[in-house]
């Protein structure tokens, strides 16, 4: 399959906290993959470093076929990466309407731009809250609401830091069948995640980081019985 990501020899530290130790990672276009690992892996830092909000030490990214190691976070985004993190970014006093507009504002207009709301509401399940404040929504409503931000702008890689965490099991697995739907419309997935029995819903492969290096890469099958996975991760090894 055609490469849409890769990470060569990727270092960043804070001082003494190594963040990321040399991490060589490659992701295909239309794969579904997680990363996890203990807190303190280094995970979100990862993200932040592909997005290019830290600035790695050494290394290079290449995206789509470019080195994008130098680049800015919004000409990353315009090439086609987009994000959510853990936490919900959305603006809570604006309606859910408001929130996609200005969400969208820079990438669409017009007639594209009104379609593309219409079609993330139905997609989200929030028609009926379009003019509800985002911060009156549930946990999970907000959730899907910045999913549909990061998405309606069509990126290419679409980058998840616990998209599922606070969420109920079936908030948690209507979200999963909403990244297989995403998946499905050619979007590339990388997503953190904690929660195994979600990581098992979506992933085709999994890469688990430890202190800033990759421990393992694999299915969901190799890398649960993986005895040092158990150890670190896990924490169900024999030894």
């Amino acid at each position: 399959m055609t490469e849409i990501l890769r990470v060569q020899g990727l270092r960043k530290a804070f001082g003494g906290v190594v963040v990321a130790n040399g991490i060589d990672f490659s992701l295909s276009a239309g794969a579904m993959h997680c990363l996890i690992g203990p807190n303190g892996a280094g995970k979100s830092s990862f993200f932040r470093l592909l997005l290019g909000e830290h600035a790695p030490d050494a290394g290079t990214i290449t995206f789509d076929g470019s080195d994008i190691t130098a680049l800015r976070s919004f000409q990353r985004i315009r090439r086609g990466i987009s994000v959510k993190f853990q936490v919900p970014g959305i603006f809570k006093a604006l309606s859910v309407r408001q929130n996609l507009e200005v969400a969208f504002q820079d990438h669409l207009h017009g007639q594209s731009l009104g379609a593309t709301i219409r079609e993330m509401l139905d997609f989200t399940d929030l028609q009926s809250e379009e003019m509800t404040p985002a911060g009156i929504l549930s946990h999970g409503q907000q959730q899907w609401l910045e999913i549909a931000m990061a998405v309606g702008v069509e990126p290419k890689l679409l980058l998840l830091d616990e998209p599922t965490a606070g969420m109920s099991p079936d908030e948690t697995r209507k979200t999963g069948e909403m990244l297989h739907d995403l998946n499905g419309r050619g979007i590339t997935i990388l997503a953190v995640e904690h929660d195994m029995a979600f990581v098992e819903q979506i992933a085709r492969r999994v890469t688990v980081l430890h202190f800033g290096s990759i421990f393992a890469e694999g299915t969901i099958a190799e890398v649960i019985d993986h005895p040092g996975v158990q150890e670190i991760y896990l924490g169900t090894a024999d030894v």
